[in-house]
């Protein structure tokens, strides 16, 4: 019996059952039945279906309903499976190659400035494996917020990066008034992993004794800025050579369609993101 079928019996057999009752009564048992003994025996008889078969047509519904419920949960483990191989192949496996590639050459190159960029070409590389083991760590462990009505939603950005700031030792302010219900997981992931580069860089070489992070506007247009108080930098640092983390976290902004600018004001040094027109 399908679902369907189900719940239209629910619906019909108490409502087929009084009437029949009704008739049966009116027809051949009012000589044997009085009305008033007739309108007890009607919730009477309602409870006795109910209790015998209404009970075993909700059974029924509940085990299709967990049936469909874990078809469900089976398919969305299968997708992130998925998601997780294209991610290793695409990301990992494919970077991996190319590293051995790099190291073959550099053990067959004899030109030291060669074998320079050969080094420096590797280490990008090594950065973004990194890059891609961390992303897919996170859409693994993403968690998600549960709404009264047991639906799932997307995981609220402020908890994440309350919990990104714990993991580092510069005590950081945050401001958090960006409206992110209807940010998509990718934008949250691809932001989440902007936030922690820039308060890696924060902790491990500016030196910053604080810093902050706000957040300002709506799904469509948006503005993150992180600033701390470290020794910050002199000229682009985007051209240096060891910034790999930095020149990844502006093709991560450049790909999703963002602007990303680094600078120095007030002797602090500032990180914005941002999304859709000025704030």
């Amino acid at each position: 019996m399908s679902y369907k079928q189900i719940k239209w019996m629910i619906l019909f057999i108490p409502t087929i059952t009084v009437a029949i009752w009704e008739y049966v009564r009116h027809q051949f048992l009012l000589p044997y039945i009085s009305m008033d003994l007739g309108n007890w025996l009607t919730p009477v008889l309602v409870y006795i279906v109910s209790i015998t078969l209404l009970t075993r047509l909700f059974q029924m519904l509940e085990r299709i309903q967990k049936e469909l419920e874990n078809a469900r949960s089976a398919k969305a483990a299968l997708e992130a499976r998925e998601e997780l191989a294209r991610e290793l192949h695409d990301g990992i496996a494919q970077s991996l190659f190319l590293l051995s590639v790099k190291a073959e050459k550099l053990e067959s190159g004899n030109d030291m400035k060669q074998q320079e960029q050969h080094v420096l070409s590797i280490r990008k590389t090594i950065h973004e494996v990194n890059r891609y083991v961390r992303q897919a760590i996170t859409n693994l462990r993403l968690d998600r917020d549960v709404t009264a009505d047991g639906n799932q939603n997307s995981p609220s950005l402020v908890k994440q990066v309350h919990a990104i700031s714990k993991d580092i030792r510069t005590p950081i302010q945050i401001g958090w008034e960006l409206e992110d219900h209807r940010q998509t997981d990718k934008e949250k992931i691809e932001l989440l992993a902007c936030i922690r580069e820039a308060l890696i860089n924060m902790d491990k070489y500016a030196l910053a004794t604080e810093g902050s992070i706000t957040a300002i506007g709506m799904s469509h247009s948006w503005k993150i800025t992180i600033s701390d108080n470290g020794k910050g930098f002199e000229g682009d640092p985007f051209v240096k050579k060891n910034k790999f983390g930095l020149r990844i976290m502006k093709e991560r902004c450049h790909e999703m369609g963002w602007i990303m600018n680094m600078y120095r004001k007030d002797g602090r040094t500032i990180v914005e993101i941002q999304k859709g027109g000025l704030i």
